[in-house]
């Protein structure tokens, strides 16, 4: 009877031992993961200082002619030929339209009769004052016939005028050097009040940007710029700054600049788009290694863990990051110079964390 006493007895106390074992077992399991937990881990840090950075100005640009000519006939009247087409390149003095000549032979008797009218008066001139030398006429008359010989050579240059004003208009060239960008008749056609053709220089071409009110002061006229274009790949065309406005876009809030390039090859064409760069000047700012700076998940904000040698912790510090200079960066606020910045382990890295240095 005894001995089932103490059987029993056994049996009860088993559960309460087990718990007791599984409680320390969760225990040690518990104190040696925050013991992991608490283990500082290794990083490695780098000294920054402040160093002289270029300020590039990065914009986006069009291409505009540097001058643009619009030819057209100073009155309306039929084209007879035209011998250029859109997107030719033209030369000064080049014969680009002909127009119907109709007129210019009514203007031609016109200069033919003025001028056989200036003959006559001439002659009745020269007789009046030949009479009036040996007294067989008066002084009015020759005063007349000056009157009259003035009015005929005014007739003259009147007609010659509009000859001359018609047959430029009658053969159309080219004033200026560029590319014909327009053509907005064909022949047979009566011009109206569009220009029969339109021609751009293109040697040199205007290269417009637009510039913030922080970056007007940097910007200077004669300035160098250098111009890329996605065309044309890594290739860099060179330019000088030209203008400068002295009013804001209200819109924008920006200035506009143009910047002229000679284009002398003729590969820079009006409507492309490009890609300037401009040194602004220099600035000390601090350079981070790239492999310093975090991007925070969820969003655009950079952060770089800051190493503070007094209590082995480090902070977790945004910044705002400036241009990116090869395997580094240029920080325009977040970080003071002589900081020692964490360039590696930064995974197992949060605010505040104890750290130890790599050796």
């Amino acid at each position: 009877m005894k001995s089932r006493y103490i059987a029993i007895a056994t049996l009860l106390l088993l559960p309460a031992v087990s718990t007791t074992l599984v409680a320390c077992s969760d225990k040690e399991k518990k104190e040696e993961t925050q013991q992991k937990e608490e283990k500082a881990p290794v990083v490695s840090v780098q000294t920054v200082e402040q160093r002289p950075v270029d300020q590039i100005g990065e914009y986006t640009a069009t291409v505009e002619p540097d001058l643009i000519n619009n030819i057209s006939a100073s009155t309306p009247n039929r084209i007879k030929s035209i011998f250029v087409d859109e997107g030719m390149r033209v030369s000064k003095g080049q014969k680009l339209v002909v127009m119907d000549d109709v007129n210019t032979v009514s203007y031609q008797t016109q200069v033919d009769n003025a001028k056989a009218n200036l003959h006559n008066v001439q002659i009745n001139y020269d007789r009046a004052v030949e009479l009036f030398k040996i007294g067989g006429g008066t002084r009015q008359q020759v005063d007349q016939m000056q009157t009259q010989l003035i009015n005929a050579r005014n007739t003259l240059a009147a007609a010659e005028r509009t000859l001359r004003n018609a047959q430029e208009n009658t053969v159309l060239t080219a004033p200026i050097s560029g590319v014909v960008t327009a053509r907005n008749y064909d022949p047979g056609d009566m011009t109206g009040s569009l220009p029969i053709l339109t021609i751009a220089r293109v040697q040199p071409v205007k290269i417009v940007i637009n510039v913030t009110e922080t970056e007007l002061s940097h910007v200077k006229k004669g300035m160098p710029a250098n111009i890329t274009f996605d065309t044309y790949g890594d290739e860099i065309f060179h330019g000088t700054v030209t203008m400068v406005s002295p009013t804001v876009d209200v819109a924008s809030r920006t200035f506009g600049v143009e910047i002229s390039s000679p284009n002398g090859n003729d590969k820079i064409l009006p409507g492309m788009f490009g890609r300037v760069t401009l040194n602004l000047g220099t600035t000390h700012r601090v350079v981070v290694p790239d492999k310093a700076v975090v991007k925070q998940q969820g969003s655009g904000d950079r952060y770089v863990y800051v190493y503070n040698p007094a209590d082995q912790r480090v902070s977790y510090q945004k910044v705002e990051l400036g241009q990116r200079l090869g395997s580094e960066y240029e920080i325009v606020s977040g970080v003071e110079p002589g900081s020692e910045v964490v360039i590696s382990g930064q995974n197992r890295l949060a605010n505040g964390r104890k750290v130890s240095l790599k050796k």
